[in-house]
């Protein structure tokens, strides 16, 4: 049996060799998109187009972005929100209670992955309209549409840390000792859950920063939609903003490794 797992476990050069492909896939086009920024039009290179971006005289050109990076961001901590108290509780009380329910909310979960964006804003728009006129037309309110759309992906990485821990185990185990369910949920389950729920807040984040499609059928201003307004006026603006959207999913998706090799060092 573990001369067959040798077999077909890569080896050291093949592995090296994924890692470059990979590699190259995504720098290749992220160091064209930093050279472009960087181009000074007499074909040499130059920072004055990232200096621009906080030039005062430029504040009336980049307003649109900062506004609608502002609306992302609230809207980013929002749909967190509901993964985190809604759908990761939901999550685990269906694990532990209502096993029968998985199928079902597991399809339900998925379905907005095979639905296009599109066809979500039709069913979206008289929702949105009654949503407007009880709450306003604030771009908060895209939370709701972004909770639907990042549910396959939140729902994933969550259920991937449930099926690696006995979570029932663990529940009946410290409700023997006398623990309320609230401290059950926060002091045991969730920490051996840690890992999923920082993939599932990574991936909602990333997700609503780069949500171009309903936000625009909806008429909301958002960072990308302020990226089109922009880059009517300048070429070279949401180029920049792209990088930096990027490499702050960069720096999260390296703040949830540290999180989660800590914990795993920790465990053992």
């Amino acid at each position: 049996m573990s001369d067959s797992l040798t077999l077909l476990s890569p080896r050291p050069v093949t592995r090296w060799i994924i890692g470059i492909l990979v590699g190259l896939f995504f720098a290749i086009p992220l160091t064209m998109t930093l050279l472009y920024t960087l181009r000074d039009g007499e074909g040499g290179l130059t920072m004055v187009h990232w200096a621009q971006l906080f030039d005062p005289s430029s504040a009336r050109t980049l307003a649109p972005i900062w506004v609608g990076l502002g609306n992302s961001l609230v809207l980013a901590v929002v749909t967190v929100a509901l993964v985190l108290l809604l759908l990761a509780p939901t999550m685990i009380l269906v694990h532990l209670r209502f096993a029968q329910l998985r199928p079902i909310f597991e399809f339900l979960s998925l379905l907005p992955l095979s639905i296009p964006a599109i066809v979500l804003v039709v069913g979206f728009a008289p929702v949105y309209l009654q949503i407007g006129r009880m709450l306003g037309t604030g771009a908060w309110t895209l939370a709701f549409a972004y909770g639907i759309a990042v549910l396959p992906f939140a729902y994933r990485s969550i259920q991937a840390s449930i099926d690696a821990v006995d979570l029932r185990t663990l529940a009946e185990a410290a409700r023997s000792l006398g623990a309320s369910w609230t401290a059950v949920f926060l002091h045991v389950l969730v920490p051996n859950l840690r890992q999923g729920l920082l993939a599932a807040s990574l991936l909602s984040i990333a997700v609503v920063l780069g949500e171009y499609t309903i936000a625009s059928l909806l008429n909301r201003q958002v960072f990308q939609t302020a990226i089109v307004v922009v880059g009517k006026q300048d070429a070279y603006a949401p180029a920049m903003f792209t990088l930096m959207a990027l490499a702050l999913c960069f720096l999260l998706l390296l703040v949830i490794g540290r999180l989660a090799a800590g914990r795993s060092r920790k465990a053992s």
